[in-house]
Parts: C-alpha cells; structure tokens; sequence
C-alpha cells in the first residue's frame, strides 16, 4: 500500500511549491515522476524547474528530451509504469494514478481555491481510504505545511 499525502495549496501554486518537495526527494535518495495535465503545464514546469533556485539543481526530463531510466525527476502526461524507476509520483492539475500500488509515496497536490479542485481530491481521498492506503492530510498554512487530523 501505498503512503498518500494530500497537499492543500492555499497560499501558493503547485509549481512553486514543487521545487522544495522535489529537492527533498532528491536528497532521500529518491526518484520521482510528476503527472502533469496537459502539454502546457509540463513546459511550464520543465521551464520552471531548469530556473528554480532552491534547491538550486533538480535534474529532470520528458519524453521531449528522453533517456528516462537516467531521469532523476521525469515529467509525463501519461499513467504509465515509472520509465525512471520512481517510487515517489506528485499528481497535480487533478490527476490521480490507476497504479498506486506501484509507489511508496503519491503527493496529491490540489488548488484549495477551485472549489471543483478540493471536490475532486475529497473523492480522491475517500477512494485511497477505501483501498485501504495510509493517508496524511498537508494545508499550507502561515508557517508552511501544516499536518490537519
């Protein structure tokens, strides 16, 4: 089973909060694949990626630059086995995975200001519990992250 983390953004976008869970990831040895929404938004975070400065390296790639088992980080549009080994995926844009089973830890970043947004990870959630993967709740709050029960 899987350990599934729900992040509420509710004071920043997923694009810049990605970088800091990213360098973490990095730093725990870990790889990491992001399900991204549309063609759009990968180039946008490609973009954002290749200029954030901290953590001021977080190497990645797309099947636009390829060589995906050499990927740290791999950005994709699609649900597919990890082509980087990953065992982290950050779902954003709403995606969710039909292969949780397959990671250790999913992110589900989610826009606390769409009200469609925090509908659609509610059921997100409920689906996770109902598959009987351990869950934790993040809301941005003044300080940062902070756990909710």
């Amino acid at each position: 089973m899987a350990e599934i983390g729900f992040y509420h953004l509710t004071r920043a976008t997923a694009q810049d909060v990605l970088p800091a869970l990213l360098g973490r990831t990095l730093s725990a040895g870990q790889r990491a694949i992001i399900l991204c929404g549309s063609e759009e938004r990968l180039a946008a975070l490609d973009t954002a990626l290749w200029q954030c400065q901290n953590p001021d390296w977080l190497p990645h790639g797309s099947a636009a630059t390829g060589h995906a088992p050499q990927q740290p980080i791999w950005l994709t549009l699609l649900d597919e086995d990890a082509p980087n080994g990953a065992r982290f995926i950050f779902l954003i844009d709403g995606m969710s995975t039909a292969q949780l089973d397959k990671f250790d830890r999913v992110f589900d970043l989610f826009d606390g200001n769409d009200d469609a947004a925090v509908s659609a990870a509610r059921r997100r959630w409920v689906a996770a519990k109902d598959g009987g993967h351990t869950l934790s709740y993040w809301q941005q709050g003044p300080q940062g992250w902070e756990r909710k029960q």
